[in-house]
């Protein structure tokens, strides 16, 4: 009973890599991967952490071996995404009220509906447990994701978030599309956050409101979840945006 059958992994359009930030309980570790493995995902990166599988992460991951086995291990977040298209951070802490500054939230079954028709890598990132993703951490990702929990007692466990956005994506990634299409790569992803940092530096706002600039433009690029074309195409517009902008400032 309860046993992992011999039988592949379901063949998802989208490769789904997990990202755990510096996890404080190891038991939550092997949680996360049965979690995954449940919903056949067996992508994991874990940052800041050496690696070594104790006891008690083994027992939790139960017939997920192989997740805890293949995980990879990064020492810092710039060479943990450095192979993503799309960064998504989660978080339970939201913004109230209607003049929300920063936490532009997706739930999990928007999110996979934005990207519904392209391949390639997103990752889907969790923080520590008690703190979550710091706020620089949030700033680095390309959309954030949240799981419409009551807002009584949002903030989820680990692994059972971990396990409710698997299930969501489960559910809903294999629904049928009429054609597939490469989702922007890595580079075009840098790129395109460089760039709408040279927007925002060259608009004529206070310094204060210039980074809020930048981050509602990531936000509503990668909202659009842009193909591999039209990123380029976009890259071009942006690109001579902010030469007359930097020109303009000069």
């Amino acid at each position: 009973m309860g046993n992992r059958l011999d039988i592949p992994l379901p063949e998802y359009p989208l490769e789904v890599v997990f990202v755990l930030v510096k996890p404080a309980f190891s038991g939550n570790i092997g949680a996360v991967c049965r979690g995954m493995l449940n919903f056949g995902f067996d992508k994991l990166r874990v940052i800041g952490h050496d690696g070594e599988w104790d006891e008690e992460t083994r027992k939790r991951a139960k017939h997920a071996q192989s997740v805890l086995e293949n995980a990879q291990i990064h020492d810092d977040w710039e060479s943990c995404m450095q192979d993503v298209s799309v960064v998504i951070g989660t978080s339970g802490k939201r913004e109230l009220g209607s003049k929300i500054q920063f936490r532009h939230f997706l739930n999990p079954n928007e999110l996979i509906e934005n990207f519904q028709g392209l391949t390639g890598r997103l990752a889907i990132v969790f923080g520590p447990e008690g703190m979550g993703l710091l706020q620089d951490e949030l700033r680095q990702c390309d959309l954030l994701l949240t799981i419409p929990s009551w807002e009584g007692y949002p903030i989820l466990n680990l692994s059972h978030a971990v396990t409710v956005v698997a299930y969501s994506m489960y559910t809903k990634i294999n629904d049928s599309t009429d054609e597939e299409k490469p989702m922007m790569n890595p580079d075009q992803r840098r790129n395109m956050r460089e760039t709408a940092a040279r927007i925002a530096q060259s608009l004529p706002l206070h310094e204060s409101k210039k980074r809020g600039a930048e981050e509602q433009l990531i936000r509503t690029l990668m909202r659009s979840a842009p193909d591999e074309f039209e990123a380029h195409r976009l890259l071009g517009i942006l690109n001579d945006a902010a030469k007359a902008l930097e020109e303009f400032e000069d």
